[in-house]
């Protein structure tokens, strides 16, 4: 018999990943914490519960796509949450970029009563999540991972097991630091540019399909010309990110030149309350540095 589903946290990412599993022929209950946002898969044949804990009653496997650390905490351990109402025999699947530690220790409470834990966090958009397209980075146990693929594989097309539990999130960590790496040098790019008195549009034209060429250029530059800061993934999430990679760095006492740097230039967005922009806006920094805006 085919694995009972429940998917809680249904925002830019999740919306379009639960949406994916509905329309492959998934029965999806899900939950999200502003009612609303469940109103298109309810449209779409899914059936919305009020708490984590309905969602989990009336599921086998739980996807999880929320924030930060402390939601998927308070989704799976708080009142009402996940794991009292799944069954021993229960799959958790965290999509989340979250702490890497907290993620190893979720695995071991949800073990104690029999409920199994994959992390699986995943990258590629907005674009990624409605498409279906993502990168999913797995760390989990062979057999858990094994029942995992048929649902990865209805939001993902770029699935990989890393290793154990909490690799997963290590990986995920790794990809933040190359894109707001790339990003910044995107940004520069068209800085040096623009100040050049170039056509921007010419300019990616004739550089992504070199080595030069990265999905950040041909994504979100053009965004950046368009002055289009709609989110594929939003400033507040990304700083979060960036957090969760320099406190992991400094346990591990590995220096990060780079990604220290670029979280404070996103500061600045921060301040100025551009939370909800795309991570892209990172270019508006670097543009009002060089006096471009």
């Amino acid at each position: 018999m085919a694995d009972r589903v429940g998917f809680v946290g249904l925002g830019i990412m999740g919306g379009g990943m639960a949406a994916n599993l509905v329309r492959g022929g998934t029965a999806l209950t899900v939950y999200n914490r502003t009612a609303e946002r469940a109103a298109p898969l309810v449209e779409l044949g899914a059936v919305a519960e009020r708490t984590p804990r309905a969602v989990a009653e009336n599921s086998d496997v739980v996807i999880i796509c929320v924030s930060d650390t402390a939601d998927v905490e308070e989704v799976i351990f708080g009142a009402d949450g996940v794991a009292d109402g799944l069954a021993p025999g229960g799959l958790v699947i965290d999509t989340s970029t979250v702490s890497p530690t907290a993620t190893r220790q979720w695995a071991d409470r949800l073990a104690e009563v029999g409920v199994a834990f994959i992390d699986a966090p995943l990258t590629g958009g907005s674009e990624g999540a409605e498409q279906g397209t993502l990168s999913i980075m797995v760390g989990g146990a062979d057999g858990d991972v094994e029942r995992a693929l048929p649902y990865l594989r209805q939001v993902g097309s770029t699935i990989t097991h890393v290793g154990p539990v909490g690799h997963g999130q290590v990986t995920k960590l790794a990809n933040q630091i190359l894109v707001v790496s790339n990003m910044l040098g995107v940004a520069e790019a068209l800085m040096f540019a623009r100040a050049s008195g170039l056509d921007l549009a010419k300019v990616i034209a004739a550089v992504e399909g070199g080595a030069g060429g990265s999905w950040m250029l041909s994504k979100r530059a053009p965004q950046v010309i368009d002055d289009d800061w709609r989110p594929g993934f939003r400033v507040d999430l990304q700083q979060k990110d960036l957090r969760l990679v320099l406190e992991a760095a400094g346990e591990l006492r590995v220096p990060m030149l780079a990604t220290g740097l670029i979280s404070q230039l996103y500061q600045p967005l921060l301040r100025d309350g551009r939370d909800g922009d795309g991570n892209h806006a990172l270019a508006e920094t670097v543009a009002r540095l060089a006096g471009q805006r």
